[in-house]
């Protein structure tokens, strides 16, 4: 196996107790290449915008997360507003090469997942991987915000050695530009099914389930606030990352049977799903969503929960093993579960990934060639 020793991972999420994709990935690939280093580059602290959330800006900051330095983390400082030009996202680019120089980087492989750094592609000259995840350029974002990654995604794949992508949409839509490789999300499959004490804070029976960011560009608060109605004995427990707007917000809390709980560690995370009477996933179907790869999807094949879902990419596909009905009957389809109507399905098993780890690798490995 060819030697995989530096790597300039920019993600568009922290290194924190929530694990994603990139956060498997990685560990994977430093348990498979000894020689390993890698340097995480998380989205920057951006003090003006928290002072005007009214929240405490965090510190920039880089740090050592293993005993052996194999794995440091970056979290830049962005110092303006975008508004003001290109210098706001140069000087995060600047930090980012300071820091692998001050590791001792000579020529690492940049793993490039969030768009923000592209342009490093042509400033250092490293071997690079285009990591596409979302496609962010069909999300409910400000047409500015969309302008800017489209500019920046033609950079990627224009330069870039090799494109991955996530999902067989992403595969399409990218595809068209330039060879891509899909390598999908996977499940740590053992952590799931490991048996876990209830959770302390999860309601009394019965509890329906949601697990994962809470973000309107996905989850269908609309939905959720049907089957609140709809099933005012049940306890609806949304569990995950808050990214809603003030008006969601608004809407969940309007319920008193609806428990936002908010992020949990990911080594909990399997006791809600085991511990629920039913897995909820009511998604929005949208073009967004459909360029997704839904990491609970994996999740929810490990463990035995009853699952209802929406027809999402991702569930749309596991129609035969899970739940999966229009939001037209969620709510009803919900209330069966409930009432004992679930029919328990042989699961297909879940890819690892180890295995993904595998796929993953071989395409830095063809970058740095």
């Amino acid at each position: 196996m060819t030697r995989l020793d530096e790597l300039v991972v920019c993600s568009l999420e922290a290194w924190d107790d929530v694990w994603r994709r990139n956060q498997f990935l990685v560990d994977e690939l430093l348990r498979r290449h000894d020689a390993l280093r890698v340097l995480f580059v998380e989205p920057p602290t951006d003090p003006i915008f928290d002072l005007t959330k009214g929240r405490r800006p965090r510190r920039p900051r880089m740090r050592s997360l293993r005993e052996d330095g194999r794995l440091h983390t970056l979290r830049p400082l962005k110092a303006f507003p975008r508004r003001i030009g290109p210098l706001t996202d140069r000087l995060l680019r600047r930090q980012t090469i300071a820091a692998a120089r001050r590791l001792g980087f000579e020529r690492p492989t940049l793993w490039l997942n969030d768009l923000t750094y592209a342009p490093l592609i042509d400033e250092t000259g490293w071997p690079t991987v285009y990591d596409a995840t979302d496609d962010w350029l069909l999300a409910p974002l400000p047409a500015r915000e969309v302008d800017r990654l489209r500019a920046l995604e033609e950079i990627a794949l224009a330069r870039a050695h090799e494109v991955v992508v996530c999902s067989p949409e992403l595969a399409r839509s990218r595809g068209r530009a330039r060879s891509v490789t899909l390598v999908p999300n996977a499940v740590d499959v053992e952590h799931f099914r490991r048996p876990q004490p209830r959770p302390h804070d999860l309601p009394a029976a019965p509890t329906a389930v949601y697990a994962g960011t809470l973000h309107e560009a996905r989850l269908d608060v609309r939905l959720v606030v049907e089957v609140a109605r709809a099933l005012p004995e049940a306890a609806i427990v949304l569990v995950g990352p808050d990214s809603l707007d003030d008006a969601a917000r608004r809407a969940l809390a309007s319920q008193p049977n609806v428990h936002v709980l908010g992020e949990r560690p990911y080594a909990t995370v399997a006791a809600y799903l085991q511990h629920a009477d039913v897995v909820i996933v009511p998604h929005s179907v949208n073009p967004f969503t459909e360029s997704l790869d839904p990491i609970k999807a994996y999740e929810c094949l490990a463990v035995d929960t009853p699952t209802v879902a929406t027809p999402v990419a991702g569930f749309r596909e596991l129609a035969e093993v899970l739940d999966v009905v229009e939001s037209s009957a969620f709510a009803a389809r919900v209330a069966d579960v409930l009432g004992g109507d679930s029919v328990r399905r042989d699961r297909v098993a879940p890819p690892r990934w180890e295995e993904r780890a595998v796929e993953f690798e071989a395409t830095l490995l063809a970058a740095g060639a």
